[in-house]
């Protein structure tokens, strides 16, 4: 079942289900089939798990998850996937955050738009670092189109542009010290 759900082979999952292998089975690191799907992108393998009730929560040994895995490969066709398992969108990786921050981080704007216009998560959940999605859009993005975007996204889903980091630097004072003119202007925009 493993080896099946990690290789992204759909007849394989459903053969190893007909033959009764547990759909929480764990590798060496905890991951979950669901979980190593999600890693791999397989959407129809993770789909077959879905349907038979895999846990979309179930962490492995670094706190992944297979919804949490999403914001890091920035995969809209998986968040679609999950989403109808109902996953648990306050669930938190091993740095305290949701799967927006991550997607933020990367500058997955698909991602960010999807999961902003489909589930009910914090656009303003903070992580151990003290950072939102949007400060870790600003200070760990390159400030390019991709980030940009991420920004206004998030800053129409009601990101808060004043919220500031733990040590008071707001996501304005980043992007200007980071010469991203473009991200400042959206932050103006919104009241920064």
């Amino acid at each position: 079942m493993l080896a099946a759900a990690a290789d992204g082979k759909p007849d394989a999952v459903r053969e190893a289900l007909a033959d009764g292998a547990d759909i929480e089975a764990r590798d060496d690191r905890g991951r979950t089939p669901l979980l190593l799907a999600a890693t791999g992108d397989h959407d129809v393998a993770a789909r077959i798990l879905v349907e038979a009730g895999a846990d979309p929560d179930a962490q492995d040994d670094q706190e992944d998850s297979a919804w949490l895995v999403t914001g890091v490969t920035g995969s809209v066709k998986m968040a679609r996937v999950l989403i109808p398992a109902e996953p648990d969108y306050t669930l938190e990786n091993r740095y305290g955050g949701t799967s927006l921050i991550p997607a933020g981080e990367h500058g997955h704007a698909d991602y960010v738009r999807e999961v902003l216009k489909s589930t009910d998560m914090d656009v303003d959940h903070v992580n151990d670092l003290g950072w939102t999605a949007l400060l870790e859009a600003v200070i760990l993005g390159d400030g390019g189109a991709d980030h940009q975007e991420v920004v206004e996204l998030l800053l129409d889903g009601g990101a808060d542009p004043k919220l500031a980091d733990r040590d008071g630097v707001t996501p304005l004072q980043h992007a200007q010290d980071k010469g991203q003119d473009e991200i400042v202007e959206l932050l103006r925009a919104a009241g920064a």
